[in-house]
């Protein structure tokens, strides 16, 4: 027998179909961050800030668009299921021309769309409020100065008009982020003005109705540069998306670091029409190292795929790190992501189920224990080969054949 007929009859034993599992798992898209692949450079030739960072000085960096999306169709190679691709204004293929963010459109996004259709491969969209000269005071959508916050609100207004072209040319509504990096390094006198600047330039950006996309706002705790306060607080964005009903973006780095997402996302559940999750790995703090198969990451992916529908519940990943290789970086957190998504389906959910409804915690504890050390690389295995995508163990011979080929070229 092979490995994986006696892991199905393992889980059959327990009341567990691998198949429906493997089936489920494969229905779920997850969206790649394209920023992973130039440590998100993007083509305006623009510096970080905002509190963002990427640590490393790993050879191949993509330098181009072209360079961008070959790297990104090397490593969707190496992934299973359906992905999505998730962009950043400054990545838009203006051929060359400078064209100020207030004033993206759509039509700078034509060789994306063209990229995606050829690629199978929907886009999503996120606002870009950093790495520019009106972001380096720290405020964007809550700057004192009208004539900056205005700039933003176009800004904004824009990319929402890009991502519903996107969701139209797809077919399929484009979940678009809001994210602003706002904030003080140290104490703020006033905390309340802020908030309302930015409250009334969001609804100003949102006021516009555009049936192909779906609008999210993301919170954050603190970032480098704004320590000591965030105007998009966590309860800030939370009560937005509540009262105005957009999709509500938990970043698995963007809380205090013994915080976990997986009581969230039970917690907004009925008060939001949908939770979008941005998959990463804070250490100490936002610091989005690459994806690990943890603890964290399992809990959090169950209880998004089994507390909400799979209409309501979006999946993504945003991490970008320059210290390994950069493909090799997207297929791990990508491949752990989607490996969690099979593990949440092979859950022995009928025995806990039984048990917790009964008070009967012992034998809750002991199957939550049990079930860590159940087959899944047997049928995580099975579903790569279903998937006509490489095994663990062979995936990197791919990756350091593109390095040789590719990524040791690029001086």
């Amino acid at each position: 027998m092979t490995n994986y007929s006696l892991a199905k009859e393992f889980y059959a034993s327990r009341g567990i179909d691998t198949e429906a599992a493997i089936q489920r798992a494969a229905l779920i898209p997850l969206s790649i961050h394209c920023w992973q692949g130039d440590d998100v450079g993007g083509f305006e030739g623009g510096s970080l800030d905002g509190g963002l960072a990427a640590t490393g000085n790993y050879p191949g960096k993509a330098r181009n668009v072209d360079e961008l999306r070959a790297d990104i169709e090397q490593s969707i190679a190496l992934i299973p299921g359906p992905k999505r691709l998730s962009l950043h204004t400054f990545y838009a293929d203006t051929r060359g021309k400078k064209v100020p963010r207030d004033e993206i459109a759509p039509e700078h996004f034509d060789n994306w769309i063209e990229w995606g259709k050829a690629a199978g491969v929907p886009l999503d969209f996120n606002h870009s409020y950093f790495a520019h000269p009106f972001s380096a005071d720290g405020l964007t959508l809550s700057h004192p100065d009208k004539k900056i916050r205005e700039f933003w609100i176009r800004h904004g207004k824009a990319s929402r008009r890009i991502a519903d072209a996107f969701g139209k040319a797809f077919n399929t509504r484009c979940v678009n982020n809001c994210w602003a990096p706002d904030g003080y390094k140290d104490t703020p006198f006033d905390r309340v003005a802020p908030r309302e600047r930015l409250l009334d330039a969001l609804d100003q950006v949102f006021a516009e109705k555009l049936p192909n996309q779906l609008d999210a706002v993301e919170c954050k705790l603190f970032g480098v540069g704004c320590e000591s306060y965030t105007v998009g607080s966590h309860e800030f964005y939370m009560g937005y998306a509540v009262t105005r009903q957009k999709l509500l973006c938990l970043d698995v780095g963007h809380f205090h670091p013994t915080e976990t997402l997986t009581d969230k996302i039970s917690s907004v559940a009925p008060f939001v029409p949908g939770v979008l999750l941005h998959l990463s790995r804070g250490v100490r703090w936002d610091s989005d190292h690459v994806v690990t198969f943890t603890d964290d990451l399992l809990a959090t992916v169950e209880q998004a795929l089994n507390v909400m529908p799979a209409d309501r519940i979006f999946l993504a990943l945003d991490y970008f790190d320059a210290s390994i290789n950069r493909i090799a970086a997207w297929a791990i957190g990508a491949r752990n992501v989607r490996k969690a998504m099979l593990a949440a389906f092979l859950q022995p959910r009928g025995i806990l189920a039984k048990a917790e409804d009964g008070f009967d915690f012992s034998t809750r504890l002991a199957v939550q224990e049990e079930a860590k050390t159940y087959p899944l690389g047997a049928v995580w295995d099975e579903a790569c080969r279903r998937a006509s995508t490489p095994l663990d163990g062979e995936w990197m011979a791919a990756v350091k054949q593109y390095e040789k080929n590719a990524l040791s070229k690029r001086k």
